[in-house]
């Protein structure tokens, strides 16, 4: 059977998550500055406690963003040199996707427009629609001011806004039937999400495990 490592360190929440056998263990704390102290702890405890060594994994999913730039570098750091190491492949999987994610096993919600605090008076932005389980983007990720973010269209349903992006909640022109803006990426939620692309075939060498800040993607010189 599969065994996965998930980690995440994108936001103020650091977390781990492991599969192993069927069985899921994961570990969460919210604290900030701290994650590049704490994230090999953690992973060497979810092994202890799942009695498995390193080279049991058969890949190692990380969040690779949007997120803080400092966190997003020390997930990437941490799955390089741990996959290098173990010969295995990487699977990247988007903070705003693991948002959506987490909506749906604690809220149950099948729409979610998960944002998250981009500083600098912007949010990163992704809509999310649940698919088999799955929930798999609706448009593209982009950065941009909370007074552009907008909803997909020919949508029907409710949508749950997911996020510290959402503490700009007053400022969006788009409605949700409820919000949490206290929501922060999960490293279970991740490892569900890995899941799926695992089955589909998407890992990527180690040294492909780039960041995906989104902000360079608008960094375009003006007409």
């Amino acid at each position: 059977m599969t065994t996965l490592l998930a980690l995440d360190t994108a936001t103020e929440a650091c977390s781990v998550a492991l599969l192993h056998r069927g069985s899921v263990l994961s570990h969460y704390e919210v604290i900030p500055r701290l994650h590049a102290q704490r994230l090999l702890p953690m992973i060497q405890g979810l092994l202890d406690e799942a009695g498995i060594a390193l080279s049991a994994l058969d890949a190692i999913a990380f969040g690779r963003g949007p997120g803080a730039f400092t966190g997003v570098r020390i997930a990437i750091g941490v799955v390089q040199g741990l996959a290098f190491a173990l010969e295995r492949p990487v699977l990247p999987i988007s903070n705003l996707a693991v948002l959506a994610q987490r909506a749906h096993r604690e809220q149950g919600a099948s729409r979610v427009a998960a944002a998250i605090d981009a500083r600098m008076d912007e949010v990163y932005w992704g809509c999310y629609r649940l698919e088999g389980g799955e929930m798999r983007l609706a448009g593209a990720e982009a950065v941009l001011p909370p007074e552009q973010v907008d909803l997909p269209r020919a949508t029907e349903g409710d949508w749950f806004g997911a996020g510290t992006g959402w503490g700009y909640a007053a400022r969006m022109p788009v409605s949700v039937a409820a919000q949490d803006a206290s929501l922060l990426p999960h490293a279970l939620d991740l490892l569900t999400l890995a899941g799926f692309a695992w089955q589909r075939g998407e890992c990527v060498p180690a040294e492909q495990a780039q960041p995906v800040y989104l902000r360079d993607k608008v960094a375009t010189p003006k007409a």
